[in-house]
């Protein structure tokens, strides 16, 4: 297992600062330096260097090399980096997760009933046989004709090796149409591509066929949030986004992602990123160029939108 994460984590070492595309359908990798903040979709995320620790709701999670962990759900987040030291960053790789994909196997497993009920956000050890087969199917970055064949089977074991495995519930609750999870999607979905406008809860409630008292502690069970809290993350993520890369002042800003009070939104805003809304922005310098992108690059990294 040893020599297969050091050979990983040179495969890995050609990645950007960002999410990194490999050439393998739903793989992705990157080394970075510093803090991850960003929406995160369901995706299986295996770490092979350095150290994170991540915000999830009311939840935070820490997580070291050979650990892994399994998003459900479209979740925002916040979470810090740690590298091992000068030359060598955190490295890791993801795997998005298809619905389709899990239930086909779930079926041929027939498993599907055996489903122990979900345990929320957790970080589980990435066993030597899980390791191994992301090593295989790393290698096929470079090895494109095999690649076409190879990758779908080792994506279905790296898939089982998870189901098997302790966070094999969240799979099962991904795949499933009747879990809570698929019952909350369609309200997730409408937060986040409405995430400026007024939530009423007794709309979201009518499109998960829950009562509304229902329909909140679903929605925190799987989310690790209340609904006004998911959509103030999503709120105050577009907005440190928009104020690094568009020339708008913060109020302007505030009230684009639906924020009615400039105050309350800079208040909020500190809370989340520890300074507020010019003071954070001024930490980071925005690029102007191709050039400028590549020297400032981890500048914005840090910042969780590289």
């Amino acid at each position: 297992m040893i020599e297969a994460m050091k050979e990983l984590r040179t495969i890995v070492m050609r990645a950007g600062s960002r999410w990194t595309e490999t050439g393998l359908p739903r793989v992705a990798m990157v080394r970075a330096e510093a803090c991850s903040d960003q929406v995160y979709e369901p995706m299986l995320h295996l770490v092979l260097q350095g150290s994170k620790s991540l915000s999830i709701g009311d939840k935070i999670l820490s997580f070291e090399e050979a650990s892994y962990f399994v998003v459900p759900v479209d979740v925002p987040a916040t979470g810090e980096i740690q590298a091992e030291g000068p030359g060598e960053p955190y490295l890791a790789v993801s795997l998005t997760l298809e619905p389709a994909a899990i239930a086909a196997m779930l079926a041929e497993m027939q498993a599907g009933d055996t489903a122990p009920p979900p345990s929320g956000f957790s970080v589980s050890v990435a066993s030597p046989e899980m390791i191994d087969a992301w090593l295989r199917l790393m290698r096929l970055m470079d090895r494109p004709q095999e690649a076409a064949i190879l990758a779908p089977m080792i994506e279905r074991e790296i898939l089982f090796r998870t189901l098997i495995g302790p966070q094999g519930d969240k799979l099962r609750e991904i795949a499933s149409s009747d879990s809570r999870l698929s019952q909350i999607r369609p309200a997730i979905g409408w937060i986040r591509d409405n995430f400026a406008e007024p939530i009423r809860a007794e709309s979201l409630a009518e499109m998960t066929s829950m009562s509304v008292a229902a329909f909140y502690r679903h929605f925190k069970a799987v989310t690790s949030m209340a609904p006004i809290q998911y959509q103030k993350r999503l709120r105050l993520l577009t907005a440190r986004r928009l104020l690094l890369f568009e020339a708008k002042d913060a109020g302007s800003i505030a009230h684009s992602v639906g924020y009615e009070s400039a105050s309350q939104f800079s208040r909020e805003y500190a809370r989340m990123f520890g300074l507020p809304p010019r003071r954070d922005a001024a930490r980071y310098k925005v690029p102007t160029s191709s050039s400028d992108q590549d020297v400032n690059g981890p500048f914005l990294a840090e910042a969780g939108f590289l």
